[in-house]
């Protein structure tokens, strides 16, 4: 037994591990690791992490707007493997949840001395044209729907937190409004308290947010890895096409396809491929049709124009002369 010990004991200080850790990993901290080993990510990160932190005197903590700007970059320009690591990673203790809170660096990014109401914060973001284009596509892919299996329109998790994502940066920023480890809940920081007749407004707004089905579900999947089979496949809509026909030779416009065509029609066609005429097809059909509108249609005034010399006769001719002597024949 005690060689047993020694041995596992031997084995974690080997390998660097801590069993009490390995029992409970963190992936926030994963995350911030994977994070720091890509060059870009760990150069705006460090960029946010230092521009948030940065006092300004007593009284400001740090220069806000800065570091918004600084968080918008972080989010827009590192790939979403990496930030969505470090935003929805999922957490069995406190301590992860806790560093999953502050990820964004709350105070200075989303704390402030109050709460505002929340449909004043939402008037400020809606005079910015970018903040109000983000929180617009929030609630067209993070709305509620309870007619899909996962609550999020099409079942698309990734454009909810994607959504999500994109506000941060704002004085709409949503956070994880506390360290709870399972019960997720975020929020802008904003309350409906002043609401007036607005309030039930207000509380919706606020829902969209706090109570929020799809949100939820998406941040949960994402963290838990189950979201990999749940995003959406681009619909296989097939345009509706005529069956192909292969082009074959058409009777003219004015003729139809059960026209009881005579033999002098079907004289007429042959006798150019009887001849060995080295013309192309569309010629062939060119000659043949002519000569077809011309012995058909009544009153035609096209004249043709034989090919092949004196000693090609016309069909209507032969027909004539043959007609005349079986009459004699008779008398």
């Amino acid at each position: 037994m005690i060689l047993a010990n020694v041995f596992c004991l031997f084995f974690f200080l080997g390998t660097g591990a801590d069993p009490v850790v390995s029992a409970k990993s963190n992936h926030c901290l994963d995350a911030a690791k994977a994070c720091n080993l890509n060059d870009n990510c760990k150069k705006l990160r460090s960029s946010y992490i230092s521009i948030c932190n940065r006092e300004i005197s007593p009284t400001e903590r740090c220069n806000r707007r800065k570091c918004h700007k600084a968080l918008r970059q972080f989010f827009d320009r590192v790939p979403s493997k990496y930030t969505y690591r470090m935003l929805f990673c999922s957490c069995q203790d406190q301590a992860c949840a806790e560093r999953r809170r502050q990820t964004i660096l709350p105070s200075c990014s989303y704390e402030d001395k109050e709460k505002p109401n929340c449909l004043d914060l939402r008037g400020v973001c809606r005079t910015d044209h970018l903040c109000r284009s983000r929180l617009a596509d929030f609630h067209a892919n993070c709305r509620a729907s309870y007619q899909t299996v996962t609550s999020c329109p099409a079942d698309n998790y990734q454009a909810c937190l994607g959504s999500y994502a994109g506000m941060i940066g704002f004085d709409m920023t949503p956070n994880y409004v506390d360290s709870s480890p399972t019960g997720i809940v975020v929020s802008p920081w904003c309350s409906c308290r002043g609401s007036g007749n607005m309030e039930e407004e207000c509380e919706k707004f606020l829902r969209d947010f706090t109570e929020n089905p799809c949100l939820r579900n998406a941040i949960q999947a994402f963290g838990n890895g189950t979201d990999v089979n749940v995003s959406p496949k681009g619909p296989s809509f097939q345009a509706t096409q005529a069956p192909r026909v292969e082009k074959t030779p058409s009777l003219p416009d004015d003729l139809s396809d059960s026209t009881s065509l005579g033999t002098s029609v079907i004289t007429t066609c042959t006798s150019v491929q009887e001849q060995g005429l080295k013309a192309n097809n569309s010629k062939e059909l060119s000659m043949c049709f002519t000569e077809l509108t011309t012995n058909i249609i009544p009153g035609s005034s096209k004249v043709i124009k034989p090919n092949s010399g004196p000693s090609r006769a016309r069909p209507s001719a032969a027909l004539t002369v043959l007609s005349v002597l079986m009459l004699k024949l008779a008398l």
